[in-house]
């Protein structure tokens, strides 16, 4: 339909949004089968994990998928250089609320990411989007190799221009109003907040590689208008985080179904981060503390998150969403799929 359909191997332009804890093999074969580029997000997963998790998005679609990285920024912390003692008292409470003992330290916040890119590059997916970063020469060069598209992700010119330099495929170009994680990594993420309307045609006018627009985008009058700005794609998240396919719980579901215009907002409070999301108990609680950098805060939060997320206590879980979850109104993907697609021709 247009380039970055070719590239991809897609039929249509419509990319899932990558959800890290919140991705689903369901969602993303659901995706993939109906057209597009479904995603799924592998921060935090050991190599042994990435390569079971692509082997099961591959039994449960033959189509195009993409996975998705965290690229380190330099400035992660160790658990060794981090003060955890007294910010797992402080919350010793929330762990006695969901039943799981205070948490003794790890030895690491995360996976090696060079074990990580090796299991990936081994499982071979179709496509390998990344964040916080330029993709190294090698990786692009062996991905490549493979037959794996790389995907990178920008908040400004700048760093699409870097990445468009690099010789990725395509470019997300992610307007503030996206749900999660600012991935900004040449400037500070709060000197990065471009809208989507804003930044999506200074892209296109910047790179050579297909432009996917995301941020605020949720029915077909977000595809079109993505599409009047020159994306070649859209990349939806908040949209199909809400349908039944994914992995959020239904109490996060159902708070993104009550958004407004104005209910999201930005913190670190959840993963030492600056992220989107609609604040509850957790995240009021957290800001009035002192937040960890990242990836402690994030390790922190995710020990009592998991448990909250079993018993589907939406206080304590990071309820991602972004500015237009008021327009995310279908339960199923493929309704949501639909939507979407008829913006495609205008």
């Amino acid at each position: 339909m247009n380039s970055l359909a070719a590239v991809l191997g897609i039929d249509a332009p419509i990319v899932l949004g990558p959800f890290g804890g919140l991705s689903s093999v369901a969602l993303t074969a659901a995706v993939s089968d109906l057209g597009g580029l479904g995603s799924y997000g592998l921060y935090g997963y050991a190599p042994e994990r990435i390569h079971d998790t692509i082997t099961a998005l591959r039994a449960a679609t033959g189509r195009p998928f993409a996975v998705n990285l965290w690229l380190p920024t330099g400035d992660e912390v160790r658990p060794v250089s981090v003060a955890l003692d007294a910010a797992l008292t402080a919350l010793a409470p929330v762990f006695d609320e969901v039943g799981v003992p205070v948490p003794a330290p790890p030895a690491a916040f995360l996976p090696d990411i060079d074990e990580q890119i090796e299991a990936v590059l081994d499982a071979a997916p179709a496509a390998l989007s990344v964040v916080y970063g330029v993709p190294p020469a090698p990786l692009v060069d062996r991905a490549r190799g493979r037959g794996i598209r790389i995907i990178g992700t920008a908040t400004t010119v700048a760093e699409a221009v870097a990445l468009d330099e690099a010789g990725v495929d395509a470019i997300v170009a992610t307007g503030m109003e996206a749900a999660g994680h600012r991935v900004s990594f040449l400037a500070p993420a709060e000197a990065s907040l471009v809208g989507t309307f804003a930044l999506v045609p200074q892209i296109v006018d910047a790179v050579r590689a297909p432009v996917v627009a995301a941020g605020g985008i949720a029915d077909r009058r977000g595809v079109a208008a993505a599409f009047a700005l020159g994306a070649s794609g859209v990349q939806v998240g908040t949209a199909f985080l809400r349908t039944a396919e994914s992995a959020a719980p239904p109490s996060h579901r159902a708070a993104i179904a009550a958004a407004s215009d104005t209910t999201t907002v930005l913190t670190r409070a959840m993963s030492g981060r600056l992220a989107r999301g609609i604040p509850n108990r957790a995240m009021r609680a957290l800001e009035a503390d002192a937040i960890l950098p990242f990836p402690a805060q994030n390790w922190l939060t995710g020990q009592f998150r998991a448990a909250a997320g079993r018993r589907d206590e939406g206080e304590l879980l990071s309820l991602w969403a972004g500015q237009g979850a008021a327009l995310a109104r279908y339960d199923r993907a493929a309704d949501v799929f639909a939507e979407l697609a008829a913006g495609l021709s205008g």
